[in-house]
């Protein structure tokens, strides 16, 4: 199934991290600390340093297992091997008629680590986790594109990590949790890591938001996930209106299951409000042009955004990007391409191309014969 034109890449899946990714990885020092698996009563769950309670992971492990999210609580064993397992993750690519995958971690327990005051064990985690999914990703680099995650412990740290798995085959892109200064604002000193990327040709990408905050367990509510795009307008601000985008010209920044039905309406003001500003303060505040015109190379994932589809040309038919989320409870697995096909029924060939696979490729760099160009 490899070595094939790509028709279909999720631009944002994840994986289920084995019990003991962290505790066999980081230095013998941290073993007692590290991310770790434990058995209670009512199931298995995240045991992570500063977090407010245990995380369970069902919801993070259930795509095909039925029409409903399952109890959260559930034992490893119950957990689909293609969440840990390269091998079997391709059986269940070719099951769902997906090609390749951009791989992301699981958002709680990589938030854990972000927000994890002790710089050294921060760092020690993200190193393990990284050589982790890059050694997954090495298994079939045509099919998987691995998503490094960067220290926010200081600028020093984010560079070094970038700079070190940007040598590691399956590191197609890294994803930050905060600002590599320390926290969720932009600060001047953060175009160190900005010049980096640019430099070493990785992809930014930020998973639905930015937080300092300890992740919790999932209670079920029915408005779960409804306002995922909630914190992508104050990162677009930022990048675009201090002048990040104009400053790294080569920089691509993505917004990871955030859809995209909402942009036409950004982009709106963004304009109008641009238009109405006097010519020479734009200058002189180095928005001379337009905050659009940096837009080509910012782009945005969905997993069901029938709008935004439909108003594909708005939002920018180059920067849409399909996504699985596979193993999550929002994946259609095994069953995508029958809600593609309906929310796709007139689009035209190439700008359906673009959308499922096109703008994927681009932005993460994934080619049939493996990483590159």
């Amino acid at each position: 199934m490899t070595r094939r034109p790509y028709e279909l890449i999720s631009a944002d899946s994840h994986v289920n991290e084995p019990p003991d990714l962290w505790t066999s990885r980081v230095p013998a020092r941290y073993a007692d600390r590290a991310p770790r698996i434990e058995r209670f009563d009512r199931g298995d769950a995240w045991v992570l340093e500063g977090a407010r309670e245990p995380i369970p992971f069902g919801r993070n492990a259930c795509a095909g297992m039925g029409p409903w999210p399952p109890d959260p609580w559930v034992r490893f064993e119950e957990v689909r091997p293609g969440g840990y397992d390269p091998k079997a993750r391709l059986l269940d690519q070719d099951l769902d008629g997906v090609d390749a995958e951009v791989l992301f971690p699981t958002p709680r327990v990589a938030n854990a680590v972000f927000v994890h005051p002790d710089r050294d064990f921060q760092v020690a985690c993200i190193r393990a986790y990284n050589d982790w999914i890059a050694e997954f990703c090495s298994y079939s680099p045509d099919r998987f594109a691995g998503v490094a995650l960067l220290p926010n412990s200081g600028i020093d740290d984010a560079i070094a990590e970038c700079t070190r798995v940007a040598a590691l085959t399956g590191i197609n892109a890294v994803t930050i949790g905060m600002y590599p200064h320390g926290d969720v604002r932009m600060e001047p000193e953060d175009d160190r890591l900005w010049a980096t990327l640019e430099e070493l040709d990785l992809t930014l990408t930020i998973h639905v938001r930015l937080t300092d905050a300890a992740p919790g367990a999932h209670h079920a509510t029915l408005r779960e996930g409804v306002i995922r795009m909630l914190d992508v307008p104050v990162r677009l601000e930022e990048f675009i209106y201090t002048g990040v985008m104009w400053r790294f010209p080569r920089l691509r920044v993505v917004f990871v299951e955030v859809d995209a039905g909402w942009v036409p309406y950004w982009k709106e003001q963004a304009y109008n409000r641009w238009r109405r500003q006097d010519p020479v303060l734009r200058a002189e505040r180095g928005m001379a042009e337009s905050p659009l015109s940096c837009m080509d190379r910012i782009g945005f994932t969905y997993i069901t955004d029938r709008y935004a589809v439909h108003n594909r040309h708005l939002v920018g038919l180059d920067q849409l990007m399909w996504s699985s989320d596979y193993p999550h409870s929002a994946s259609d697995h095994p069953f995508s391409w029958r809600t593609i096909e309906s929310d796709f029924y007139g689009v035209p060939e190439h700008e359906r191309r673009a959308i499922l696979a096109g703008n994927a490729m681009r932005f993460f760099k994934l080619r049939p014969e493996g990483p590159g160009t």
